[in-house]
């Protein structure tokens, strides 16, 4: 039998590959359900002309960014905090054949079933089976990246299986055949304006004088899924976390939609990533403080629901959980880039990102956009990848991130890799490019060059207005036709700490 973290794989069995999901309108999938469309400097410069696109991303991170601001500095530990969920993550890894097999035990003692599943294949197949033995062809969904990534209702669809997205973000994507831009706000590229549109036009049992306000979507969007949450008899979720010594799984969410999915259906079937666990009860204190904040900066989550097994009588009378490795175990032996696996999926990393509040996520063509997922795709993929280049590496994702992933170290050693294997960065083989790093190679290699080159940009300053340059000639407009350049500094670094060295040698002279 094969093996599975090197234990016995697939209790829920094998199955052959799937077929690839059909292509959605509008934004295409159509070979691995995990990375999917364009290049991402194709796609980049497409979404860089989008200018509702781009005032969309960048009034909703903005206000993200200052509402985590407010609520990170309320917490005195904040530091010790981020110290104490990396390192549970971390021993997580380290230990994860043994605490899975903790779960398994655990889950199974409290009257679940527990399946494993390789690869995205074998999760759909498990699924689809267990949703066609309840003679049912719908089901409803909670929030989750790990269905996302692997395309499942795409291939639920395929059986004759629908999948009703019940987090409003994620029903307006659903509605608009659209794909999620965003890991905790799937509909950030949209106003509401457009939502009002797609509900009228997709969603059959809209209000027909339904406007663009707020509270009119939102109760709109309530009546359509209360009907689903009352008929459905399978509910289909993700986990945030899975708590190994107790068997429990934990879901947070904002809306309520997922109390509804994790109570009323008879059937209840969790899709998790393997590395989504907790060593103990007591482990998730520190995450459930370091996640509200960080995702939608709050002091806690509207709704955390959790569930050990079966209850006879009290909610779901069965429940299956799909353990998902899809290319974890591979990510896990990378002693360099493993450290992706700590994700909690918070999306903090998008919403201080420069990069992803220009683009938005579709130009990332992956379920995980941002800098998270320019690390995790190309290793879960295994694939060869322009997603590491899509970054300025400035820093400000570890900054921010809750479990201290640092993400501008496994960028620029997933860089290094795609040279070694030869491969090449974006625009690698236009002439300018590799005439610009050959500069660069000559300057930075003798420090006397590297000062001299430090002070040419100083002659910029005379086409600066109001602290940026909009416009350059070529080879410079490469840079200023999709962003600006920042006016350089009076004097550089060098020039700065040389005056202060005279100055004080002449002090002490005194």
């Amino acid at each position: 039998m094969s093996t599975f973290l090197g234990m016995p794989a697939a209790r829920g069995g094998s199955a052959p590959d799937a077929a690839a999901p059909d292509t959605l309108a509008g934004v295409g999938r159509p070979d691995d359900p995990l990375h999917w469309g364009a290049s991402f400097p194709d796609a980049a410069r497409t979404a860089l002309a989008n200018q509702q696109l781009r005032r969309n991303l960048g009034n909703a991170t903005s206000t993200i960014r200052a509402k985590r601001a407010r609520v990170v500095g309320e917490v005195p530990d904040w530091e010790e905090l981020r110290d104490a969920g990396s390192a549970l993550k971390a021993d997580v890894l380290a230990r994860l054949p043994e605490l899975l097999e903790q779960l398994e035990r655990n889950v199974t003692a409290r009257g679940g079933v527990v399946h494993w599943a390789r690869d995205a294949a074998e999760a759909n197949r498990i699924v689809a089976d267990l949703v066609r033995a309840k003679g049912t062809d719908e089901v409803v969904k909670v929030k989750s990246m790990a269905t996302q990534e692997i395309g499942l209702n795409e291939a639920l669809a395929e059986d004759g299986i629908a999948a009703v997205e019940t987090d409003l973000a994620e029903l307006i994507v659903q509605l608009a055949d659209d794909m999620p831009s965003h890991i905790l706000v799937p509909a950030i590229h949209r106003n509401r304006t457009e939502i009002r549109d797609i509900f009228l036009e997709r969603m059959g049992d809209a209000p027909p004088d339904l406007t663009d306000v707020p509270r009119e979507l939102a109760m709109a969007a309530r009546a359509h899924l209360r009907r689903k949450f009352l008929s459905a008899k399978v509910a289909i979720s993700g986990a945030n976390f899975a708590v190994a010594d107790t068997g429990t799984l934990a879901v947070v969410e904002s809306e309520g939609n997922g109390r509804m999915c994790l109570t009323l259906p008879e059937t209840l079937i969790t899709v998790m990533g393997i590395e989504k666990l907790v060593p103990t009860f007591d482990d998730l204190e520190v995450f459930l403080q370091l996640l509200p904040r960080s995702s939608t900066g709050e002091r806690m989550n509207p709704y955390t629901s959790m569930w050990t097994g079966v209850t006879p009588g009290d909610g779901p009378q069965e429940f299956h959980l799909v353990l998902l490795d899809n290319g974890r175990t591979t990510v896990l032996a990378d002693e360099a880039g493993r450290s992706a696996l700590h994700c909690i999926r918070c999306s903090a990393c998008l919403n201080v990102c420069p990069v992803y509040e220009r683009v938005g996520g579709h130009a990332y063509g992956s379920v995980y956009p941002g800098p998270i997922g320019a690390i995790l795709t190309p290793q879960l993929t295994g694939e060869k990848s322009d997603l590491p280049y899509a970054s300025t590496l400035c820093g400000a994702c570890y900054e921010v991130c809750p479990v201290k992933i640092d993400i501008p170290s496994i960028l620029v050693e997933l860089r290094a890799r795609e040279v070694e294997l030869g491969g090449a960065a974006p625009d690698t083989s236009d002439r300018v490019w590799q005439a610009a790093m050959k500069a660069a190679s000559f300057a930075m290699a003798d420090g006397d060059r590297f000062r001299r080159a430090a002070r040419v940009p100083r002659v910029l300053r005379a086409i600066s207005r109001h602290g940026v340059i909009r416009r350059l000639p070529f080879p410079g407009s490469l840079w200023t036709r999709s962003r600006d350049l920042p006016e350089p500094p009076r004097q550089t670094f060098h020039d700065w700490w040389e005056r202060r060295a005279r100055q004080a040698r002449q002090e002490d002279e005194r």
